[in-house]
């Protein structure tokens, strides 16, 4: 074996120390199972428990520990109520006969109003405090009955209050019980839970009154290790809370502990704020608030005592594995390990949905792929099936009985068929008695030809309804098939934003937290979700400014100057109150906005326009610009156009690409009538970040954009909408610039004008000759243009759509914010 070379172990040597860490950590995993096992499962921790309640006294007199557990476990965990009630029996035994006997009465009498409350139509768990009150209640006062044959007022004041505690601590019982009973516990607790517990674990320290380790009290020691594990590891605000708890608690079993309670929240205190220096920096804030609450009223030996308990506490807490003070920060909310269980929580939940949604996609998918194959992929093979199918009706009624039958079908069959077929396609042209030729070959070949023709005739209307039939049901799963197909490229996008995490932006959050405060803005909270370029999305908490419009003047300025990209207010909800806080929405501009004017009038000047018109702003960052024209004018017109236009709106916003929206109402179309009632649809799609301009012409006229002095003209081939069910979508794409306008128009516009032979040129320099670049006062001077030439005479519906295309400049500019730019981000 070679030597090792500085600090490198050999492989051999690495090899051996990663087997053993793993049967070390494998032996730990098992140890740890088996205890969970027999504390839980078997319940030896309700045992110690129970054990020590019923050991626990308030005022060397007072018992109410004892009752509230025993009942809570019973109705909570009744198989091992048994094993709890020997515990509390055991425990009340240790002190005294006489209470233990007391508690054999309570308990007795308490399973005795337990089986009679049963007539009563509550929850156990809501009856059980007023069953444990009643019990205590009268268990007291029989006690006092038979010792002194008589009670005072006194008494019975002593026995109320013990009984109202009794009844208060069922209710704490019933909430801390499960977590010391399960071993599967929660995510994480409630603030109240987390109190009960602690309560519950004072209560048993309690039992411990008396004992003592070479002089050194126990419950000091346990009451202080406690606080140090909940200062460590739910900071200051949570240790102090369990040192006044526990004080409190343990002031009330003894009297003379009554400085304890100041000693432990200090030290809480102390400790959770010095929890930044982990174990050690905990550590000192017990030793340092023992030795000051120390120096107050003690002398030096009750002062070294404490300082010795502190210490075996400190020790104690030292050598506690970091494991279960990891497990314990878990459950509390409010601290870090929580807050990472519960993303990881929200993590698996957004995995599960985002995995479930891609499997709905797969499905619609494959439906979809199905319905193809079944409507397209056999029409060949259908063609010649139905055509054999209808041959075969034709002769059942006209050869089946024919002398010459065989002759015809099997000497001379492709001769027949051939005749049946070309006769079966001049009576489907209306050209039958045209063709002679025909005619005469046909009587030549068969002797019962003019039935032959009028069965032909006959069969020919039932063919020509079935295949209408057959065309609809395949057009049917066409539509079908675009839409699932669209549904599941929908579904699967938003399968991909489930997945996408939120980034890990905690020092970009500090950086422009620090940022707007230097600058004298109070911000309560802050929170990115992306910082994506052009996709930025911030939300803050901020004071209410009394509608003076700190967000949108001075906080978006801030983040715009800070990003290096310009922020707005997408969103604000401001406080119902002076002192409240507005949650405030940022988000990024987009880099070109839109500004349109239109113009439109219906034939005679009606009222009732054949032409609909719609400007859609889409969440995905487009704008879109659609004229359709409904064939001829009045109602009808107007319905079919504002149809189109409705249904295409609704299909783009879902997020459906533009194509297949195209197609699937042009579908829908072309299934929905039986009347040739066609529309147009001229379509815009303008990408708000790059000014990139889709243009999707169905039977529209051209458009132009105007740029400078130049104009250009944009222009596709499509039939009209509803003409032909299936059809494919030519796209023309164009790159628009700021300052562009872009003028879009029915037929009425285009092919207004009178007396002109090339309307495109016309359009050109009628277009090329404004002066003025207001999209308003382009459209109503263009239509005002063509009217004209008609002697103001209005023959056709009339619209017209002009958009112009510039940057979107900020209403108000950025506010420098040095030393926190987005190359420091």
């Amino acid at each position: 074996m070679q030597k090792t070379e500085g600090n490198y172990a050999s492989p051999a040597t690495e090899a051996i120390f990663n087997r053993t860490r793993l049967e070390f950590s494998r032996y730990i995993t098992q140890f740890g199972l088996k205890t969970e096992k027999v504390l839980f499962h078997w319940g030896a921790l309700l045992l110690i428990v129970g054990f020590l309640l019923g050991r626990a006294l308030i005022l060397m007199k007072i018992m109410p520990f004892a009752l509230p557990f025993f009942a809570a476990v019973y109705v909570m965990k009744r198989e091992k109520s048994a094993l709890a009630g020997l515990a509390v029996l055991a425990g009340a035994f240790s002190l005294s006969i006489q209470n233990g006997l007391l508690l054999i009465c309570a308990f007795f009498l308490f399973l005795v109003v337990y089986r009679l409350s049963g007539m009563i139509s509550l929850e156990p768990a809501k009856k059980l405090p007023f069953l444990v009150f009643f019990t205590m209640l009268l268990t007291k006062i029989g006690m006092f009955y038979v010792l002194t044959q008589q009670i005072t007022l006194y008494d019975f004041t002593f026995v109320t209050i013990e009984a109202g505690l009794s009844f208060i601590l069922t209710m704490i019982f019933l909430q801390s019980i499960p977590l010391i009973s399960q071993r599967q516990r929660k995510q994480s607790l409630k603030t109240e839970e987390v109190i009960c517990l602690i309560i519950l674990l004072a209560s048993v320290m309690t039992g411990t009154i008396g004992w003592s380790i070479y002089g050194l009290s126990v419950e000091h020691i346990l009451s202080r290790y406690l606080v140090l594990v909940f200062a460590f590891v739910a900071g200051a605000t949570m240790g102090s809370t369990v040192g006044v708890v526990t004080g409190l608690i343990l002031s009330f079993a003894n009297i003379g502990s009554l400085y304890e309670m100041s000693l432990l929240a200090f030290s809480g205190l102390l400790g959770g704020l010095l929890k930044e220096g982990k174990k050690i920096g905990t550590s000192i804030g017990l030793l340092v608030g023992t030795l000051l609450i120390g120096l107050y009223g003690q002398n030096n030996q009750l002062l070294s005592m404490n300082l010795y308990e502190s210490l075996v506490s400190v020790t104690l807490f030292l050598f506690t594995p970091k494991l279960i003070t990891k497990n314990i920060s878990k459950l509390i909310p409010g601290t870090t390990e929580h807050t990472l269980e519960q993303q990881q929580y929200v993590r698996k939940i957004r995995d599960v949905t985002a995995n479930r949604v891609e499997q709905f996609s797969n499905v619609f998918q494959a439906l979809s792929k199905s319905f193809s194959q079944n409507g397209f992929y056999e029409d060949d093979r259908d063609e010649h099936k139905e055509m054999d199918y209808f041959l075969s009706n034709v002769t059942e009624r006209t050869c089946q009985f024919c002398f010459k039958k065989d002759q015809c079908w099997a000497q001379q069959f492709d001769t027949t068929y051939h005749y049946m077929k070309e006769v079966m396609h001049e009576i489907d042209q209306d050209t039958l008695q045209y063709n002679t030729r025909l005619t005469r070959e046909l009587d030549k070949h068969c002797i019962k030809s003019k039935k032959v023709i009028d069965v032909i005739e006959q069969e020919l209307t039932n063919f020509r309804v079935n295949q209408k039939l057959k065309h609809q049901i395949q057009e049917s799963r066409r539509i079908v098939a675009e839409q699932l197909l669209g549904v599941s490229q929908v579904m699967n996008n938003f399968a991909k934003e489930i997945k996408r995490e939120r980034e890990n932006l905690h020092v970009q959050e500090e950086q422009i937290l620090d940022a707007l405060r230097n600058f004298g803005m109070e911000i309560n909270q802050i929170e990115l979700y992306s910082l994506e370029p052009g996709n930025v999305d911030i939300e803050m908490w901020v004071p209410y400014c009394h509608g003076r419009g700190e967000c949108e003047k001075i906080i978006a300025p801030m983040l715009t100057d800070i990003l290096g990209e310009s922020i707005v207010v997408k969103h604000e909800d401001c406080a119902t109150y002076p002192q409240g806080y507005c949650h405030v929405s940022f988000g990024s501009t987009k880099a070109y906005v839109v500004d349109t004017g239109i113009a439109h009038a219906a034939k005679g000047g009606g009222f009732v326009s054949g032409d609909s018109y719609s400007t859609i702003e889409l969440n995905a960052g487009k704008y879109a610009i659609a004229i359709s024209d409904g064939m001829g004018n009045g109602e009808r017109a107007h319905y079919e156009s504002s149809e189109t236009l409705q249904l295409l709106k609704q299909i783009l916003q879902t997020g459906i690409e533009e194509k297949i929206a195209i197609k699937s109402v042009n579908s829908i179309l072309s299934l929905r009538t039986n009347d040739e009632i066609f529309s147009t649809l001229d379509l815009a799609m303008i990408d708000l970040q790059d000014a990139n301009v889709k243009f999707l012409k169905i039977g529209s006229t051209p458009s132009f954009i105007k740029r400078a002095n130049q104009v250009i003209k944009v222009q596709a081939s499509n039939l009209p909408m509803g003409i032909i069910e299936d059809f494919d979508v030519d796209v023309v794409s164009e790159q628009m610039k700021a300052g562009d306008l872009l003028i879009m128009m029915s037929d009425g516009v285009f092919e207004g004008p009178k007396h002109v032979e090339n309307y495109e040129m016309w359009m050109k320099r009628k277009v090329s000759e404004l002066e003025t670049t207001d999209p308003q006062e382009i459209a109503d001077l263009i239509m005002e243009e063509v009217i004209r030439t008609r002697s103001g005479i209005i023959e056709d519906d009339m619209t017209i759509v002009v958009a112009k295309v510039q940057h979107n400049t900020p209403k108000w500019s950025s506010i420098p914010a040095y030393g926190q730019r987005k190359k420091a981000l």
